[in-house]
């Protein structure tokens, strides 16, 4: 058994960007091991597990002098950026070091035993599919990139490149890329079926693991061997019998047996994925159906069983998306929160959500700009925290309810989506969701609930402290009336009233 819950709160900091806002706030640079305690303290949210410091291993020169070049891209983020402000990207790891110049391995670590006095688990990036173009496994494994022929830094520009080796001959390597999109200029495509390399990345892994509790690992779907196969047809080998994942993941539960494994996955991978030994991947679907805003397509991807939507990590936005506030709006962003929040499976909240930050930061920079702060947003992500604490969302049973109309002309029960939480003879909860800018009504039948019969109920409403009193067999039979604002959510816990009630007519 995992000793992390089902319920996981990853929350996810620019550590660079978070670092730089502090320096600014206290007048004095701060690194990883000078973080005051007031500011650990605040990311030390209540409902919150694990912290992913995003962005904390050496970046690489090659990549600054890479981003340097797109500084005019950046401006639109920060319009009075300076090249101080351009450190090159996350994602093309120089080497897989902490920088020092955020506090080294020691800033780190005891970063992460503050955490842990805190109750919280730290999070880490790993990239599996490539490096930074100047990386040393360039010179001093070659052979561990996937390499091209000299024609194809003519032909296929955007995909290869050449590098000088010392005695002055000429060696071309591939870009890492998505076989979707052209090569990432900055980085060094890693040859995933050579199993030299493997063994290296399960060395790597461990002294990575000796670091923190989890990483969150890049782009994971690109080493499956169909999908690298493809991707690299004529430039490697033949399949290895094994999958990358299946080989990895086992070595390094066996010397740490709760290390958290993320997956960023797509192309409707995530099952695939977790059958390689994943805890956890990401719901992009889910994220889509949010923006689409199609509560039919959103209620039937929450028909998925349960085991699989324990493992699914919901989001409304990270690094890669744009701001959740900017795409969603304000009422919206409240609907989306409580799904994300209420919903079976991981959560995946990011540094700024929780106050509306609209601006998408580009990963090569580390300053942002200031911005206005929705106190009204944060305030209602601290009740949704607080309240997912609850055991029912660990240990319960997940209902995704039936909702009829509520009178013979109104087809506004389509906008609502409503399920539940029970853990059986302790506690009740029902959330119900108006995904729309329509104000709409509808029944919800909670004949699966059975067991609420014979009794009369307290539902008090978690989100405005408004109670009702209902009785089960109305709520079993005729279904719960339900009378929702446009994108208004209500959480119900359900405390009894008395033990007798006055049964319906059949």
């Amino acid at each position: 058994m995992r000793s992390f819950p089902d319920k996981l709160f990853i929350y996810e900091i620019n550590t660079w960007v978070w670092l730089s806002e502090l320096s600014s706030r206290f007048g004095r640079s701060i690194t990883l091991d000078s973080v005051p305690d007031e500011s650990l303290d605040e990311i030390a949210r209540p409902g919150l597990d694990v912290i992913w410091l995003m962005g904390v291993w050496q970046r690489s020169p090659f990549g600054r002098e890479s981003a340097l070049r797109y500084k005019h891209e950046y401006q639109p983020a920060l319009p009075d950026i300076t090249d101080d402000d351009i450190i090159g990207s996350a994602y093309a790891i120089g080497d897989y070091e902490v920088d020092e110049r955020i506090g080294g391995r020691a800033g780190l670590a005891s970063f992460r035993q503050r955490l842990k006095d805190r109750g919280l688990r730290l999070m880490l990036d790993y990239v599996p599919n490539h490096v930074a173009c100047d990386h040393p496994w360039l010179k001093e494994h070659p052979d561990f990139i996937v390499q091209g022929k000299p024609e194809d830094v003519k032909n296929r520009a955007s995909d290869f490149f050449a590098v000088k080796a010392d005695d002055g001959s000429e060696q071309v390597f591939a870009h890492g890329r998505d076989p979707l999109f052209p090569g990432w200029s900055d980085t060094a495509q890693l040859n995933a079926f050579n199993p030299d390399l493997r063994r290296a990345v399960v060395e790597l892994l461990l002294d990575i693991g000796s670091q923190c509790d989890g990483v969150r690992c890049d782009m994971a779907m690109l080493l499956f061997n169909d999908i690298f196969a493809q991707t690299w047809n004529g430039y490697v080998g033949e399949k290895p019998e094994q999958e990358y994942w299946r080989e990895i993941i086992p070595q390094i539960r066996e010397k740490y047996p709760d290390f958290l494994f993320a997956a960023e996955v797509y192309w409707d991978k995530e099952y695939e994925i977790l059958q390689q030994g994943f805890d956890f991947a990401y719901d992009k679907v889910l994220y889509d159906r949010i923006l689409e805003n199609d509560v039919q397509k959103l209620r039937q991807h929450l028909v998925a069983s349960i085991d699989y939507q324990k493992q699914m990590l919901r989001f409304l936005e990270n690094h890669d998306e744009p701001r959740a506030y900017d795409k969603l709006g304000h009422a919206r962003s409240f609907a989306a929160a409580t799904l994300i929040c209420t919903l079976p499976g991981g959560c995946l909240l990011h540094d700024g959500q929780l106050t509306g930050r609209v601006i998408k930061l580009p990963v090569q920079i580390a300053r942002a700009p200031k911005e206005e702060e929705h106190k009204d947003l944060e305030a209602y992500y601290m009740i949704l925290l607080k309240g997912t604490r609850d055991p029912i969302y660990q240990n319960g049973d997940f209902y995704l309810f039936d909702v009829a109309a509520a009178g013979e002309d109104n087809i506004t029960h389509y906008n609502l989506i409503a399920y539940g939480w029970r853990e059986p003879e302790k506690d009740y909860r029902l959330i119900v969701v108006n995904m729309t800018e329509i104000r709409s009504q509808g029944r919800i039948s909670l004949h699966p609930w059975d067991w609420i019969e014979g009794k009369t109920w307290r539902l008090f409403n978690v989100v405005d402290g408004v109670e009702y009193t209902r009785h089960g067999g109305e709520m079993t039979h005729e279904g719960l009336f339900i009378d929702l604002e446009p994108y208004e959510s209500q959480i119900f816990r359900f405390e009894l009233a008395s033990q007798t009630e006055s049964q319906p007519a059949s």
